[in-house]
């Protein structure tokens, strides 16, 4: 692992700069404790010449006490004197690291200095102590400290000369050590120009001499990898890269005519879904619907023929509903399979889209589809919301393999198809739906108005024959006029009826249809009507519109057939929610006792399943001699919906 870090180039020159720096800090080191020490070895060459001066100072004092006999000062200054010399001897012994002031660490100046201080304090001092006591002869004391400061200076010389060639050698190694110095700085430089040239300029140079080329489109050029470092990394990745590059050239023409043609294959396809997708959404039959899907996948596919199958949930049937290049024995015996049955009915079992090679089948001699001709049979089944409505075949004489796109396109024809087909049968709901509420409606209007008419006039019929019998003239006179207006009011209600069943929206707004109806009311009954709108009634469906009509007839036959009103008033609001009102001044009735004939007040009951169509709320305000009011009230936020 540490050769892998070392390899990088990183490290490498990281590695090579604290080589130089730690080789540079050692001499600069050496350089530095050379000149320390130099100069701790000058102050010591002079602390020790001035030993010299000290001795033949004391040489001449002990000359003095000879002419100054007993005199205590005399005494006093060689005293001071002996003290001067210990004390110069002290400091050279110890030295003092801040001046700096030291004897240099040889062993050969350690002895001369030994001998130094052994010649002083053995026989130099003892001969000046003796010198200073009072018992001794000054003359001959004198002399032999004077013989013996000459032994002292000369060991005080020899100490300063071996000091001196110390500091002669070191000074020699100061210069040597400079000059390495010197001579570092320039090998260094020069070796780390050479070092970042080789490890960085000369991979740089050639890695743009390569993009230099390829730019050129010259895709052989590759470089040498001659390192593991991050050069040699960027030198392995620029050669695959050229290989890439190089291969893609090649094979780049063959490579645009497969995308070409995946193009082709795509757009083939969607144009299919397209084309498919446009027609099944066109009103028409479901035998017209299969049959249109069937001829554009088999023409898509190349297929010799094909089927389209429903289920029948109930029986557990599957019908064939349209077939195209299939003979009409096959079509006989297949018509109507039951689920489980042959090839087909097995595939609606699992639900699963299935591919037969009928030649390898082991039962392939009883299939009619083999025996035909046919060498490949696909089932795809239709699917709707996830309700399963059926299949379809395709039937192939040649050999065919389907690839997973084909597959997945088939599925998704086969959603496609079940969508349409759903949609149709909702549609066909909606509209049986539809007709089964317009006539209950209609059974409705019949029978407030129609049904009680006729009832009203076959008792009179009854009434009129009992008295024809009898011979009861009188009585027949006064039936005959209600005869003629049961017959007059039934008539006027047949054709209200008929009216309001033909009733369309015409083109225009709410409001200028309201008023087509208001200026037909008021010339058929004669009763004066206000209509006030602050709006156009818009935005509604039509068929929203529609149903509002309807209720304002309603509203309006019956003043007409039950209030006997002489003004009504129509209001339409159309500000924050809609509200519709139709007010009459006739003589009213209890509302709480027409809630107790439930169903038996058809008209009521019509006009609020028709505002409960539109999710909107139906009430009636009314009052013996006060007039009826209808509202009809419906929120914004369902008028919106709506």
């Amino acid at each position: 692992m540490l050769f892998a870090s070392w390899q990088k180039l990183s490290t490498r020159i990281v590695g090579l700069l604290l080589s130089f720096l730690a080789v540079a800090l050692l001499v600069i080191g050496s350089t530095l404790l050379l000149s320390w020490q130099l100069e701790g070895s000058a102050a010591a060459i002079n602390v020790a010449g001035s030993l010299r001066m000290e001795s033949y100072k004391l040489a001449m004092l002990a000359g003095r006490l000879i002419d100054d006999s007993g005199h205590a000062d005399a005494v006093e200054r060689l005293r001071a004197q002996v003290q001067r010399i210990d004390g110069t001897l002290e400091l050279l012994q110890h030295g003092n690291p801040q001046r700096p002031l030291f004897l240099p660490p040889t062993s050969a100046i350690r002895n001369v200095y030994s001998e130094v201080q052994r010649e002083w304090r053995m026989a130099l001092a003892p001969q000046v102590t003796a010198l200073m006591t009072p018992a001794a002869s000054p003359v001959a004391a004198s002399y032999a400290v004077q013989q013996r400061t000459e032994h002292f200076v000369l060991s005080v010389d020899q100490l300063v000369q071996r000091i001196e060639r110390d500091s002669e050698s070191r000074t020699f190694w100061l210069r040597a050590s400079q000059l390495t110095l010197l001579a570092l700085a320039l090998v260094g430089t020069v070796s780390i120009i050479y070092l970042l040239f080789d490890m960085i300029v000369a991979p740089v140079t050639r890695l743009q001499g390569g993009l230099e080329r390829m730019r050129e489109q010259d895709l052989s050029v590759r470089l040498p990898v001659e390192s593991n470092d991050e050069f040699g990394m960027l030198a392995r990745g620029f050669n695959q890269m050229a290989d890439k590059l190089q291969d893609s050239y090649g094979n780049l023409e063959q490579r645009v005519q497969n995308k070409t043609a995946e193009l082709e294959q795509q757009n083939k396809e969607l144009a299919l879904l397209y084309d498919s997708a446009a027609f099944l959404q066109q009103p028409q039959s479901a035998e017209a619907m299969c049959s249109g899907f069937l001829r554009r996948i088999s023409d898509y596919f190349g297929a010799d023929g094909g089927s389209v199958r429903v289920l029948d949930p109930n029986r557990n049937n599957i019908h064939m509903l349209v077939h195209e290049g299939i003979s009409e024995e096959l079509v006989e015996s297949e018509r109507c399979l039951k689920v489980g049955d042959c090839l087909c009915g097995e595939a609606v079992v699992n639900k699963l889209a299935v591919i037969h090679d009928l030649r390898r089948h082991k039962d392939n001699h009883n299939l009619q589809c083999h025996r035909e001709g046919f060498s490949t049979i696909s089932i795809f089944h239709i699917f709707a919301q996830r309700q399963y409505l059926g299949f379809f075949n395709l039937h192939f004489r040649q050999t065919t393999v389907f690839t997973p796109a084909q597959t997945a396109l088939l599925e998704t024809l086969g959603q496609l198809l079940g969508t349409a087909i759903e949609n149709q049968r909702l549609q066909v709901r909606e509209r049986e739906l539809a007709i089964s509420e317009e006539r209950n409606l209609v059974a409705q209007g019949l029978h407030d108005s129609i049904a009680q008419g006729l009832n009203f006039l076959n008792l009179q019929v009854q009434m009129l024959e009992q008295s024809l019998k009898q011979q009861r003239l009188d009585e027949v006179e006064s039936i005959v006029p209600a005869l003629r207006a049961g017959v007059d009011e039934s008539y006027q209600d047949v054709r209200e009826l008929l009216h309001n069943f033909r009733t369309r929206l015409q083109e225009g707004t709410l409001v200028s249809s309201l008023e087509t109806v208001i200026d037909k009311f008021r010339r058929q009954s004669g009763i004066a009507v206000g209509f006030d709108a602050d709006s156009d009634g818009a935005p509604f469906p039509r068929e929203h519109q529609l149903q509002l009509l309807f209720i304002v007839q309603e509203a309006l036959s019956n003043v007409r057939k039950h209030a006997s009103a002489s003004q009504v008033w129509i209001q339409l609001s159309d500000d924050q929610d809609f509200t519709l009102s139709i007010r009459d001044n006739g003589h009213g009735f209890n509302v709480q006792k027409l809630e107790t004939l439930g169903d038996a007040h058809v008209g009521i009951n019509i006009m609020r399943e028709r505002a409960q169509r539109i999710d909107a709320q139906l009430q009636l305000n009314s009052a013996p001699g006060e007039g009826t009011e209808v509202v009809l009230h419906m929120p914004r936020a369902q008028r919106r919906a709506a």
